[in-house]
């Protein structure tokens, strides 16, 4: 984790304090199986170790955090048990928002979906990841915003929290990444069609196939105990 001052305003400490440190683990600063560098983040934040601590605990009801017993918390993990469970709601979910957006997209939502997939795919050519992932996020939250249907959309973000975003953080093998860039082609092309049954089949394809794959990659790192 980098070391940046960012300095919490006392008002509304509790709730703030928290989304920072939700975004450290949804963006991949603190990674998965990480020990919580608990005297950092107070420097960081500005905060003593009570409010932190307090910010864990909420992060860890969440399923973002794990708190060992008399040593600290880690950034939570990946279980086998996690892929086989959530990934198949989260494509569903996704499938579903593809074929709404699909009715409901103006030509300026789909120009706008393009762009957005041409500058990720100018970050691919480049090999820059991290801008990559970003825009793969956006892209899929895109679909959900277009969409209109705010309840499937807490519903997804809920499902994202659980699985900690790591289908936009962990990086990905060479193969994997060329074959997530290759689906995504063709998840523009559907969507640009409004073709709606191609697009929520390739959604569930993507969903259950290229990125349980790379959230399975992760795998391994399990039995490091790694922090503890």
């Amino acid at each position: 984790m980098t070391q940046q001052s960012t300095l919490i305003p006392r008002q509304n400490l509790h709730g703030t304090l928290t989304q920072n440190l939700r975004d450290l683990i949804q963006q991949g600063e603190l990674k998965p199986g990480e020990k919580i560098p608990e005297r950092l983040l107070c420097e960081r934040f500005g905060v003593s170790r009570t409010p932190l601590r307090e910010a864990l605990k909420v992060l860890a009801a969440e399923g973002l955090v794990e708190l060992l017993l008399q040593r600290g918390a880690i950034v939570a993990q990946l279980t086998p048990e996690d892929i086989e469970e959530l990934f198949p709601i989260m494509a569903a979910l996704e499938a579903l928002a593809g074929e709404l957006a699909c009715d409901r997209a103006t030509d300026a939502d789909v120009a706008r979906m393009r762009e957005l997939h041409e500058q990720m795919i100018e970050s691919y050519r480049g090999g820059d990841e991290i801008t990559y992932l970003r825009l793969n996020r956006l892209i899929h939250e895109e679909f959900f915003a277009i969409a209109r249907n705010e309840t499937l959309a807490a519903m997804y973000q809920q499902i994202l929290s659980r699985i900690h975003s790591y289908r936009f953080i962990v990086r990905k093998s060479q193969a994997n990444w060329e074959s997530a860039v290759k689906e995504h082609e063709q998840i523009m092309e559907a969507f640009g069609q409004r073709d709606k049954a191609r697009l929520v089949r390739l959604l569930r394809k993507h969903i259950t196939g290229t990125t349980v794959r790379i959230a399975k990659e992760t795998l391994p790192l399990q039995g490091d105990d790694k922090g503890r």
